[in-house]
Order: C-alpha cells, then structure tokens, then sequence
C-alpha cells in the first residue's frame, strides 16, 4: 500500500496530463446521494464519476434524478457510471469492481445496517457511540481487503467512525483508508456562526479554526454546547490573528437545533466533499488546504490535516501548530468517553463504562477486547440483541 503522499502526486500527474478523474463512491444511500451531487455541481469535466452497489437499478433511479435536477442547473458535464452487481460482504465481488473503474479517490459511504442513525440508541442510553464499531468496520474492511489484493492506489476515503475504525485496520497490518470523513467538520460551521455573530464578521471564510477532538465531542458539543470537562484543542483566529474568545462560549453557541432524520447526511456527504475538493483545490491552485479528518494515517481520533499543493510534489502534513504527541493525547481522553479504550494489535478495546452501561441498559454482556476477525460476531450480537429490539416502528 503506498502512503498518502504517493497517492496524491499520481494524482497531481494525471491533472496536469488532463487525464479524467474517476472517483468512486462505495453505497449510494443518502450520503452517497448527496455527494454525488455535491461532485456534479463543480461542473468539472476531468471528473468521472461511479457509483457502486448491489441494486443497478435503484441507483439509476437516484442517479437519473440526481442528473436531472444537475442539468437544470446547468452543471451537468461530468461522467456519470453507475456499477452494479457488487456485494460489500463479498471481497471478490470488490475486488472485480476495482479492476474495472481503476478509481483514483475511493469514498465509502456503506452501511452495515442501512436506514437507522445508530446514535438515536446509543446515546439516549449510553452517551457513547463507540459500542457500534465493529459494525462500522465491517463493509470498509472488505473494500480495503479487495483494495490490497487488487493493488489499487487510490485515495480512500471512510466515512463511518474513521476514528476507530481507520486505526483497527491498520493495527491488524492490512490496507487502510488515508482519510475519514466527518465529526470535527460538522463542528466548525457552528463555531464560525458563533464567531462572525460576535465580532460583525461578514465572511465565514475568514474565520479560521482548528480543532482536535473525537466523535463523541461532535456529539456532545452538538447536542449539549460542552465538553463533558475534557480539555480540547481549539483555535480561533481572523486574518490570521488569534480572536480573544471564550472557549467554552464557543462551545455553548454550537447547540443549535437540527433535524434528526437522514436530513443529517448532508453534513457528512459535505465532510467527503470538502476531502476530496480540498485535494483537487490544493494541487490545482498550488496552495495549502488544510481538511479536519477523523483516523488520518491510521490515528484514534480526529486531526487537523494540511494538503500543501505548492511544491513540485504534492504534500500531507499534520497541522504542525500542536505537537502530534498532544493531539493524540486529546484524542485518547475524547474517545475514551465514546466508550473506545484502545485499538492495538488488531483489537478494539471497549472501557469498562461502557461494558457495564450495555450490561445494564440492554442486559448484553460486551467482550472487553473484540479482534478484528470476530467483527462480524460481535456485529451481529449488537444487531439482534441491542438495535433491532430498539427500533421504534
């Protein structure tokens, strides 16, 4: 598997070529859905762009209207391919899709148990959402498995619980996504809303922040405007000058109400976009574009991220204003709270809370430490124990 540098400058080669840019997307739910159009509307023509999934013909349906509505709007000039027939739980299955669309950027959007936001249950009862990885790791495991076999080099991109996910990949020694989608990024909007309120600020753009944390701060900054009294990360500054501001203000004003259905999605589909943006932004432009990415480089947590597209070759950097041993300091204790107390040689170790919530709330007893080939075990006991007894309706 080659690192995420090498990745990016084959893809610096083939943009300065003017060769096409296929990206796939792996499940076209509603986050997949969303992408795809985000992607149609840059009205880029180097763009291919593919669809991949087991129902051919519910993805043309979703596809012909998401090409529809793209026209209207005059910015239909992208590929558009969709690829059926292919089953996430079945390796070969992958492994003859990648051999045929030779993807540049690989973004998954699949989804174990499709239809149900897993935290509708777990917080309610837990206040953690680390009790799913194993769900989460499941589909993305076979598609970096396939991804190895067939010895592709696309950028991939993941977008369920990166922070633990991404880590358990690579903790096992096998193939790993280079980025996560999400968590830190449905955050920032609603820090700089606060933020431009504040100061008369007219520009959203001009506010710059930086932060560290894990999904379960997401959560609970989102839903709660604080940080259950776990010190993070933040920087807050305006053309380029740090803003004297309360940090615990900040985190206060991000409780705005929000829809809970699949509505949500957009966030996350946005998350994907603005990754794969960011790239095509950096090298295209030969700038510096720095992303917020759960699980970069297979690390628990999420990180600030810098795609610096200036040089001869193109470069991703931590963001160097934290030091790499504090950021994932930060990210241990804010993933410790999601339930998660470590992911090392293959396992993901859930904390003692947690065992003893789910024992509780569910009467399920949780293995303290799940390996990455008893996934699918474990899966299925939160499935048939845990979510479908849950659901409401």
């Amino acid at each position: 598997m080659k690192l995420i540098n090498e990745k990016l400058n084959l893809i610096k080669q083939k943009i300065e070529d003017n060769e096409i840019i296929t990206i796939a997307i792996f499940g076209l739910g509603s986050v997949g859905c969303y992408l795809l159009d985000y992607l149609i509307s840059l009205h880029d023509p180097q763009l291919r762009l593919v669809v991949v999934g087991r129902n051919a013909e519910k993805m043309q349906k979703d596809v012909n209207i998401i090409r529809t509505a793209a026209t209207i709007r005059r910015q239909m000039c992208s590929e558009i391919v969709v690829e059926g027939n292919c089953d996430f739980r079945d390796v070969k299955s992958i492994e003859a899709v990648l051999r045929r669309i030779q993807p540049d950027i690989i973004v998954n959007s699949s989804r174990l148990f499709a239809g149900l936001k897993y935290g509708t249950i777990s917080w309610s009862n837990l206040r953690a959402y680390g009790i799913w990885t194993p769900m989460s790791v499941l589909l993305g495991k076979n598609i970096m498995e396939a991804y190895e076999n067939v010895g592709c080099n696309a950028i991939s991109i993941n977008t369920s619980y990166s922070d633990a996910v991404i880590p358990w990949l690579k903790s096992v020694g096998m193939a790993y996504f280079d980025f996560g989608s999400g968590n830190l990024n449905h955050l920032i909007p609603r820090m700089k809303f606060y933020v431009a309120e504040k100061y008369g600020i007219e520009n959203l753009n001009d506010i710059d922040i930086t932060l560290v944390a894990s999904h379960f701060h997401d959560v609970v900054i989102s839903k709660e405007g604080h940080t259950e009294g776990v010190k993070l990360l933040l920087s807050i500054k305006y053309q380029g000058k740090e803003l004297d501001v309360n940090h615990e203000e900040v985190y206060k004003a991000c409780g705005i109400p929000m829809p809970t259905d699949q509505k949500r999605n957009m966030m996350n589909a946005s998350s994907n976009f603005d990754i794969v943006y960011g790239i095509l932004s950096a090298i295209r432009e030969k700038k510096v574009i720095k992303i917020h990415t759960p699980g970069v480089e297979g690390r628990i947590g999420g990180y600030p991220y810098l795609i610096d597209g200036r040089g001869e070759e193109v470069k991703g950097n931590f963001y160097s204003g934290y030091s790499l041993e504090e950021m994932e300091q930060v990210n241990r204790n804010s993933i410790y709270c999601d339930g998660i107390k470590n992911v090392e040689d293959g396992y993901l170790i859930y904390t003692d809370e947690l065992i003893s919530k789910v024992k509780s709330r569910f009467n399920v007893v949780l293995p303290q430490k799940v390996h990455l080939r008893e996934a699918w075990d474990v899966a299925n006991l939160l499935i048939e124990k845990i979510i479908k007894p849950n659901i409401v309706g």
